[in-house]
């Protein structure tokens, strides 16, 4: 994946690299500025020291009886040593012998001329340039004509190491790239610290819709920043918006429900009261209209608690309760129910829908098995959403088990396999429907127990 594209999909690192990239950039645009100031300030530094001693050799030169003798070390001992890069040189240039004087530094060379090299005279006709000196080493040189009168003319010139301007310069680069680096690292380390003291608000809020999420609290009450208090205030508008919305669809399921099982109740009465071929249809039918009429209601009231925000369920004493239930129920038949859940695992819904979804599993893997169900409780990680998880509910029996192409027709609403067995057809349709409700799933399965195993997943925590 591209670095952009990585930092691009979170807040915090899209804020560091930002903040690190305008923070390198300045610092290389910094660098290479100051690296030019400092090069130019040192070539001027060298130009000038160059100046002194060639104005010291002219001064020197012009005095009467000093023609054609040198002026000493002027104040540099480089000058005495051989070949150290620091050279003078005076020529005479009005007669044939070209009478030399030049330092010790020099050690019978002499210096190249800058007008071998083309160079043009300045203003006042000094010459000023860069030359091989006698070792090879690249030299510069800044020269000048004087005329002495009746004397003579000579050529004036004086050399320094160009090389010792690229060591400082390359010097002064080396300090700067090592105190730029720290300062890098530092500024990043501020920006870490100031994207992450930053986006703590948000941290904060998503705190707190966890515990919203999980029924630890019922709104937003933490102290935001003007920039995040909005948001916090439309998402408690949003929250109890929600909640309005399920109990008003409460309301009207229940009202509903009411309202329908009146009038069957009336219809299955005087059917009962006057026994006919007819009277016995119209029950007939009605017994199955107040089933459907029970399973969509209830499929609606599931969907809109499934809805609601913040609704949590303890998990082990639902799970330990129906296990004592249903051990009473199959007693007589000899069929043993086990298992467990931990203590910290908690459902994301309403303590009934639970029941009515693991009931109905129990209750299915009773009528089937030869004599044991077990029920096992875990806790795995959501595929699709990481960091929420889900909480897997297996129930395994040692019956007959199911033949896989019969599976998908065993959750359908009102179909049952096998008529001899007690049930509407609607056990596993209901659960079906509501662990979709509530963004979960069920599958069914092969048992190592020989009968059937069936896996309900569910958001939990």
């Amino acid at each position: 994946m591209p670095v952009l594209a990585f930092a691009t999909r979170s807040i915090a690192r899209r804020l560091f690299f930002t903040a690190a990239g305008l923070s390198f950039l300045l610092l290389l645009v910094a660098s290479l500025l100051l690296t030019q100031y400092y090069r130019r300030n040192a070539e001027d530094v060298f130009e000038r020291r160059l100046e002194v001693y060639l104005r010291a050799i002219v001064a020197h030169v012009s005095q009467p009886g000093e023609e054609g003798r040198g002026p000493g070390q002027l104040g540099e001992p480089q000058f005495e040593l051989p070949n150290s890069g620091w050279y003078w040189q005076i020529t005479r240039t009005d007669d044939e012998e070209h009478e030399i004087v030049a330092s010790r530094s020099l050690f019978a060379s002499q210096l190249p001329k800058l007008a071998n090299f083309g160079v043009v005279p300045e203003t006042g006709g000094a010459r000023r340039g860069t030359a091989p000196g006698p070792d090879g080493r690249l030299l510069r040189i800044v020269e000048r004509v004087i005329d002495v009168g009746d004397t003579g003319v000579y050529l004036v010139q004086v050399a320094g190491n160009a090389e010792e301007v690229e060591h400082d310069i390359d010097r002064f680069r080396f300090v700067l790239t090592i105190a730029f680096a720290l300062l890098a690292i530092a500024l990043a380390i501020a920006a870490a610290f100031q994207v992450r003291f930053g986006l703590r608000p948000l941290r904060m809020l998503e705190s707190e819709l966890g515990e919203i999420r999980r029924g630890a609290r019922e709104r937003i009450s933490g102290r935001y920043p003007i920039e995040v208090a909005p948001l916090v205030d439309e998402l408690n508008l949003l929250i109890g918006a929600n909640r309005d919305i399920v109990e008003r669809a409460r309301t009207q399921v229940g009202n509903l429900a009411h309202a329908l099982k009146t009038p069957l109740s009336v219809i299955v009465n005087e059917a009962d009261a006057a026994p006919s071929p007819l009277a016995e249809k119209v029950n007939e039918q009605a017994t199955v209209m107040r089933d459907q009429i029970t399973f969509y209601l209830d499929r609606a009231r599931a969907a809109a608690r499934a809805g609601a925000i913040g609704s949590t369920t303890r998990v082990e004493p639902v799970v330990a309760a129906l296990l004592r239930t249903f051990a009473k129920i199959c007693a007589e038949r000899g069929v043993a129910f086990s298992g467990e859940a931990a203590k910290e695992l908690w459902f994301l819904g309403e303590r009934q829908d639970l029941e009515e979804m693991v009931g109905n599993l129990l209750d299915n893997a009773g009528k089937w098995a030869s004599g044991a169900v077990s029920i096992a409780v875990t806790r795995e990680a959501e595929p699709s959403a990481p960091g929420r998880a889900l909480l897997l509910f297996t129930i395994e029996d040692d019956g007959p088990g199911l033949a896989p192409q019969l599976r998908a027709a065993a959750t359908q609403r009102g179909r049952r396999l096998d008529e001899t067995k007690p049930g509407s057809g609607l056990g596993l349709s209901i659960v079906t429907d509501l662990a979709a409700a509530y963004g979960g799933s069920l599958r069914l399965a092969d048992s190592p127990k020989g009968g059937l195993r069936a896996q309900l997943r569910l958001p939990g925590f």
